[in-house]
């Protein structure tokens, strides 16, 4: 299986978290999977009336440094974590 497949399944995985993922460990998987998807930021940071969208914004700001194949394993590792972690919870 190649990165981009084993990234899809893990992308479908990360939607059956538990609801009581943090939300820091929510914005981590959003800026890495628009980083893996999109590559880097392409809009204006949102006004900041507009929070949830600015958080959003500033998780994919952060990793835009990484190539699309690191924020794709890299995404693949915090999926894992959480997955481990609801399993111990």
């Amino acid at each position: 299986m190649g990165l981009k497949e084993e990234f899809e399944e893990y992308a479908e995985k990360a939607k059956t978290l538990p609801d009581n993922t943090s939300d820091t460990a929510k914005l981590i998987l959003y800026g890495l999977y628009k980083q893996a998807t999109v590559g880097p930021v392409n809009t204006t940071r949102p006004g900041v009336f507009n929070q949830r969208d600015r958080y959003k914004w500033d998780a994919w700001k952060a990793v835009e440094a990484k190539s699309k194949e690191e924020a794709m394993s890299d995404y693949i590792t915090k999926v894992k974590q959480l997955q481990e972690e609801a399993a111990d919870a």
